[in-house]
């Protein structure tokens, strides 16, 4: 039994109950028949041309954004923001090629994935289940809310000192700050697709004989996977804002040490390397979390 199957019964009773009974020698109604639906090759086509229009738009969106920085920072802009000492495109694209032909660079982003692989699981391994059991038990969400609450709103940068403190090694405490900036929202939006199953729902499969486990597995799940399919990608993005914050302060090697790094040399053009590799990865990351998510939400309608 699953949430379609539930559905498809709710919705066959409640149309059943709102018709009227016929009457006895009455004429049928003259209703104009349905167009006849569009072949589906005629909807792939409109499907793949508002796609290619999309990217086509965002194509061009960002080289609008690439033609203003050209602009403004060969021109030396300064009105309300200054360019004056932000090198150009082509100098930041010098400076990428220069960085790609060794390996320090490849290094720093391959710690950085492996903290937010690390992390990242945790956070989804522990946060769901807590999640999940906020949402279906009044007595653990009594338990467990007050300290999520008073948890949730202390930044990633304050959590460094206690880290080090508590955890033998900087890469455990880098670890940990992480785990917490993914576990947080995991677990929010977890609770709130639990708590928003509809109870419509519960009783029709209550009346169609399932249990207790069952309504769990092929109700409450289904119906709250839309929900923690949006905290897991809210989670991953957090995860690397939480994650350069811990190596910015007491990391050796990653991405966020990098630009830091950066920083403190005054070498301009590395520092908005850094910053698009970290926007690049955080971009990379919350796709493949959403393409990994796709497959549990294929019960979901979707528009034409």
């Amino acid at each position: 039994m699953s949430i379609n199957a539930i559905t498809d019964d709710v919705t066959a009773v409640s149309a059943k109950a709102s018709d009227p009974a016929p009457r006895s020698g009455a004429a049928p109604s003259m209703r104009p028949e349905s167009p006849a639906p569009r072949r589906d090759g005629s909807v792939r086509l409109a499907k793949l041309r508002r796609t290619l229009t999309g990217y086509a738009i965002s194509l061009v969106s960002l080289a609008v954004a690439i033609a203003f920085w050209h602009f403004a920072s060969t021109r030396g802009l300064n009105y309300v923001v200054n360019f004056e000492n932000v090198p150009a495109p082509a100098v930041v694209w010098s400076r990428l090629l220069e960085f790609l032909s060794g390996s320090e660079f490849y290094v720093h982003i391959g710690v950085s994935m492996e903290r937010i692989l690390i992390s990242y699981a945790l956070a989804v391994a522990i946060g769901v289940p807590v999640g999940v059991l906020m949402g279906r038990s009044k007595l653990m969400r009594q338990i467990l809310a007050p300290h999520i609450e008073l948890l949730r709103p202390i930044p990633a940068v304050a959590w460094i000192p206690l880290a080090i403190l508590i955890w033998p090694t900087e890469e455990a405490s880098i670890v940990f700050i992480t785990f917490l900036g993914a576990f947080f929202p995991i677990v929010l939006n977890t609770v709130h697709g639990v708590e928003q199953t509809p109870e419509v729902l519960v009783r029709a499969a209550r009346c169609l004989g399932a249990g207790k486990r069952a309504i769990f597995w092929h109700v409450v799940i289904p119906a709250a996977l839309p929900s923690i399919t949006a905290g897991l990608a809210i989670g991953m993005g957090v995860a690397w804002f939480s994650l350069l914050a811990g190596e910015i302060i007491s990391g050796q090697y990653g991405i966020g040490y990098f630009t830091w790094e950066a920083y403190s040399l005054v070498q301009y053009p590395s520092i908005i390397i850094g910053m698009i590799a970290i926007g690049v990865l955080g971009l990379a990351s919350t796709a493949a979390v959403r393409m990994l998510t796709r497959p549990f939400l294929r019960w979901q309608p979707k528009g034409v």
